[in-house]
């Protein structure tokens, strides 16, 4: 399956979701979280460089010299997920000196910090977003 399909499959998708849905919400766009996004990053660690020793305070102390690096793959600290209903203030943008301004649409997949909006249990596994925590859309 491509991507263009996969997207079209996700908008079909959260648009039924959206009809289902008895509410209405002021301030918040509800969005289904997508798994979440793997990345790869360097840890730094010291190495010892022997056993303890104690000092002339009898503090055991031990050296630590060099620093050893450790590639982890670890969940990134941003999310996506697709829009399922949008608040009820918000309207498409409509103004011809802001041609490439794009709407937030239902189905639209979008970018957000993982510790971003309020966890919605009324729909399993959803968040509500405000506008400002929604980082991207996704072309």
């Amino acid at each position: 399956m491509n991507e263009e399909t996969e997207r079209i499959d996700q908008s079909e998708l959260a648009e039924s979701v959206a009809k289902n849905i008895k509410y209405s919400f002021l301030d918040y766009f509800l969005v289904k979280p997508l798994d979440p996004i793997k990345v790869t990053k360097e840890f730094s660690k010291p190495v010892s460089t022997g056993t303890p020793k104690k000092d002339e305070n009898g503090v055991e102390a031990q050296d630590f010299d060099s620093v050893e690096t450790e590639v982890k793959e670890v969940d990134s600290d941003f999310r996506k997920g697709v829009v399922v209903k949008l608040p009820m203030y918000y309207q498409e943008p409509v103004d011809p000196k802001h041609p490439t301004m794009r709407p937030i649409c239902v189905g639209d997949v979008v970018v957000f910090r993982e510790a971003a909006g309020i966890r919605f249990d009324l729909l399993k596994d959803s968040r509500l977003l405000r506008q400002y925590d929604i980082l991207g859309i996704e072309k």
